[in-house]
């Protein structure tokens, strides 16, 4: 798995060397550094505790404020968790899913497992029961941990008839009673139960512990993610301990000035923990003794300015978001105060992340960033150093954006068959527009047809239960073929422009690339989502989902006097603003490329709606066979005002 480093013609420290003539110039980190081999990842957690004893490692919202973890009592719980499991007639290598809610409780079932030599099998709270049934089905779940009656009874009629599935655990004790009441044929524990079944064998031998944490390789295989997908049935990624263990350990390696320990970084978390993104962090988080609080993401908000993180995951969907906010924010205020915060704004805009900008803007920085990018940071807790950004492009104008205002975010670039990260811009060496290089270990390279490839520790061992799709990712020199086209720039760092199963033909021969003009418009916070469209016809369109409370808010600017959203997004002025942004959006491309006609719609784009991907990436197939009559009439119907060219 980790011979990569070795290869024929491979020189350490960014360098390039010989490889087969369909691969291109290899490209590695840098400089030199440790990809840190052959780590398990419970020893990740043993040693954070041991070195840095974080009494606070853990935080969950509870009453008025926070019931904080030590290191030591997550140790313990994910002990007599593991053990406990055992005791329940499992056995190692066994499958366990978890459908549970990205909190500590998750972190203890994961670790128990991976202590016990369980393999755990996250399934995403949003899927539909049919998908949940399905992973546990195909990965051979025996057992199941959820977090209380809610998500029991979700899954529950979906799953009551697996035949391999042994037993429940219910982590809500309150529950237990009435989960119970379901179910005849499956045995239901509380988690209380289960821990003191694994507390009771500890004490009847204190060795145990240590022989299971023996028993434990690198290259025994950790987890299962079944990747949510935006088409067919999700693939069950097989991730060992050291694919996982290696990647957390360099990539926090790369990140100069990390400060490790109780008395050091701060984390907040909000991503789901069934993706190996937050997951990957979590495991960086154990092992430097870093404490992290567990959030809801509609609590955020309020959470950011209570914790005061100086370190976060977020994916571009999130900081979007924060921006339309900042300019929504700056609409509401009005006078001088307005003029202000378009002017920072606007200055903001003109940053370059990585260039010396000119002492008349840093001059007019400086008076921007007491008055105005002093509240942005403010608004984020005030002490933010780090973003890791992941899971979708970044629009290379919010890099810049943010880090005019002090907030650093580093793009990374990967994805759960490589554990995840690939590449990522370092602190002190970030590229707007980049995903950064690659860390150290790992190789990347271009394929002829535009296509990143990688090789190294990273790369998963493949897709479980599926030889033959993985024979199509992962080829005979170990190259995994990731799917996305990009390019390295002259600077060495990787440019992703979009998915290669996104890219589409019009009927003229022209290919289009969507995602670089998408991201130019969910900039703007009148917008949710965009899809661009177009495959096999005449030229370019665009479904535009509508950020509704920030059209609103712009029909009473305009005095449109109507309370019927449809009404509102026909309305000429409505349409005008939209076309404004269309066209901005396709200038400086070519003729071919530029969106001619769009529509705009009011609708759910979320994950419970279907419409999104648990990572937040746009299911394309889905909102185009949902939307098939408004994309046929946007193509048949060439005069209509809305949205005309």
């Amino acid at each position: 798995m980790s011979e990569s480093l070795a290869r024929q013609g491979h020189q350490i420290g960014g360098q390039t060397g010989t490889s087969p003539s369909r691969v291109g110039i290899i490209h590695t980190a840098p400089r030199p550094g440790d990809p840190h081999l052959g780590r398990t990842l419970p020893s990740l957690a043993y040693e954070g505790a041991r070195k840095y004893a974080n009494p606070r490692l853990f935080g969950r919202p509870e009453g008025e404020g926070w019931k904080y973890y030590s290191a030591d009592e997550f140790c313990d719980l994910s002990e007599a968790l593991g053990l406990g499991l055992l005791d329940l007639g499992l056995t190692r290598g066994d499958r366990v899913g978890m459908y549970m809610y990205s909190d500590v409780n998750f972190c203890v079932a994961d670790m128990g497992c991976l202590i016990a030599g369980l393999v755990d099998v996250p399934v995403y709270l949003s899927h539909e029961p049919e998908a949940a049934s399905y992973v546990l089905e195909h990965s051979g779940s025996k057992a199941l941990i959820v977090s209380n009656q809610d998500q029991f009874d979700a899954i529950w009629p979906a799953i009551s008839k697996l035949d391999q599935l042994r037993f429940v655990v219910v982590v809500r004790s309150a529950d237990i009673g009435m989960v119970a009441a379901h179910s005849e044929r499956v045995a239901i524990h509380s988690l209380d139960e289960v821990l003191d079944r694994g507390r009771a064998v500890r004490a009847a031998d204190g060795e145990t512990v240590s022989r299971l944490l023996d028993q434990v390789q690198p290259d025994d295989l950790a987890t299962i993610i079944y990747t949510s997908g935006t088409t067919g049935r999700p693939k069950g990624v097989m991730l060992t301990h050291e694919n996982i263990s290696s990647n957390g350990l360099t990539s926090f390696s790369e990140l100069d000035g990390y400060r490790r320990g109780p008395d050091g970084e701060t984390g907040i978390s909000f991503l789901p923990l069934t993706h190996v993104f937050a997951r990957t962090l979590h495991y960086g988080f154990l092992a430097y003794g870093t404490t992290n609080h567990f959030v809801e993401p509609l609590e955020l908000a309020d959470r950011l300015l209570e914790v005061r993180p100086t370190i976060f995951a977020a994916v571009p969907r999130v900081l979007e978001k924060v921006y339309g906010n900042i300019r929504a924010k700056s609409q509401l205020v009005t006078g001088l105060k307005q003029k202000l915060a378009f002017w920072a704004l606007d200055l903001a805009e003109e940053n370059r992340l990585g260039h010396k900008m000119p002492l008349t803007y840093r001059l007019k920085h400086a008076v921007a960033d007491r008055i105005v990018y002093s509240k942005w940071r403010a608004a984020l807790g005030g002490r933010v150093g780090y973003v890791i950004c992941g899971g979708a492009a970044l629009n290379a104008d919010l890099a810049n954006i943010f880090g005019a205002a002090g907030v650093n975010v580093l793009q990374g670039y990967g994805l759960t068959e490589t554990s995840p990260v690939i590449t990522f811009n370092r602190p002190g060496r970030n590229r707007a527009g980049t995903v950064g290089e690659p860390i150290p270990g790992v190789e990347v390279t271009i394929a002829e047809d535009g296509e990143v490839l990688t090789r190294g520790p990273h790369v998963m061992v493949g897709y479980y239960r599926d030889e033959e799709k993985t024979g199509e990712v992962i080829d005979p020199d170990g190259w995994f073929h990731t799917g996305d086209i990009g390019h390295f720039n002259d600077e060495g760092r990787l440019v992703i422009t979009d998915r290669k199963k996104d890219l589409f033909k019009l009927s003229t021969g022209k290919y289009i690339a969507p995602q670089p003009l998408e991201n130019k418009l969910n900039k703007s916070d009148l917008i949710d989502q965009v899809v661009i469209l177009g495959p096999g016809r005449k030229f370019c369109g665009a479904l535009i989902f509508v950020n509704v409370e920030a059209v609103r808010n712009l029909g009473r600017r305009y005095a449109i006097e109507t309370e019927d959203e449809d009404e509102l997004l026909r309305h000429h002025r409505i349409v005008s603003v939209f076309q404004s942004l269309i066209d901005e959006a396709n200038r400086g491309l070519h003729h071919w490329e530029t969106v001619k006609q769009f529509r705009l719609l009011h609708a759910d784009v979320s994950v419970e709606s279907g419409l999104l991907t648990p990572t937040l990436k746009v299911k394309r197939r889905e909102v185009t066979e949902r939307y098939a009559d408004v994309i046929e009439a946007l193509y048949t119907e060439s005069n209509q005002v809305d949205g005309g060219p």
